[in-house]
């Protein structure tokens, strides 16, 4: 793998308790008299799989919205990274480590696999507009290195054969997978998943939780994701947030969620 990718070099495990990259403590959020969280505290470390389940409702994609800056909690604090903030956009989150995939894919539909990967290195980009505008001197320099890593995440991801075809003409689990790797091209610290898997069929999961597994076990992603299917999130993750109706009901590995009771009263009750 060449020096453009040196930040995606596999992590070696440090025997030190797991640096805490992000806490969210006591976030409380409303839209006029509704309260989408209540008092929710849990934190992601460093390196892991941290999911976020809950019954449909719970507030799950408003936490991620607050940790990405498109919500502003009424009370409560964030920090990542060492930083404390009470308000934030989403550009700032960016800037800053944090990629978001969203339940609905939200790509460039009449743009190729390429050019929509791509886009995920406008923040990586240095030169001026001007520049880019007449594709000279330094800026094209530049493009072909920020193109050679979007190739590199193309082969990773397994899409060569689509890296030309408009995204609007792929099936869904491919654009899913093509909105994957326009996340992992900023390089992010932590990965926001809000339901990577939702409309796929059993081949297309399996792909999925296969290069979640190996953008965190290779790369050394942090990831925190939103997932209904229970099966993937007690495979794949290291530890689990229960949600229910805004508040948090549960928090730990996913062996003890799935043993709380009062997980299995709200959410898992095919396992009472």
């Amino acid at each position: 793998m060449n020096e453009t990718m040196e930040q995606l070099q596999p992590v070696v495990a440090s025997a030190s308790a797991p640096e805490k990259l992000l806490t969210v403590e006591n976030v409380t959020l409303s839209f006029g008299g509704v309260r989408a969280l209540s008092d929710v505290s849990f934190d992601i470390r460093k390196g892991e799989i941290r999911a976020i389940i809950g019954p449909n409702g719970a507030g799950k994609t408003s936490m991620l919205n607050c940790i990405n800056g498109f919500y502003h909690p009424q009370a409560g604090r964030i920090t990542f990274k060492g930083k404390t903030r009470q308000r934030m956009r989403p550009y700032d989150a960016a800037r800053q480590g944090i990629a978001r995939t969203f339940q609905n894919v939200a790509l460039f539909k009449g743009m190729t696999t390429l050019d929509n990967i791509l886009t995920g290195r406008t923040l990586k980009m240095q030169r001026s507009f001007f520049w880019h505008l007449f594709r000279h001197g330094p800026a094209m320099n530049e493009e072909i290195e920020h193109r050679k890593y979007c190739e590199e995440i193309i082969d990773f991801l397994e899409i060569e054969h689509i890296r030309k075809t408009p995204v609007g003409r792929l099936p869904y689990g491919l654009q899913k997978r093509v909105e994957l790797g326009r996340a992992l091209a900023m390089q992010p610290d932590l990965l926001l998943l809000d339901e990577p898997m939702a409309g796929m069929n059993l081949e297309e999961k399996e792909d999925m939780c296969r290069f979640i597994l190996d953008v965190n076990r290779h790369f050394g992603t942090t990831i925190a994701l939103i997932e209904h299917d229970m099966g993937v999130v007690m495979d794949i993750s290291d530890r689990v947030v229960v949600l229910e109706y805004g508040h948090k009901i549960a928090d730990g590995s996913p062996d003890e969620v799935k043993a709380d009771q009062r997980v299995i009263d709200a959410y898992l009750g095919v396992l009472h």
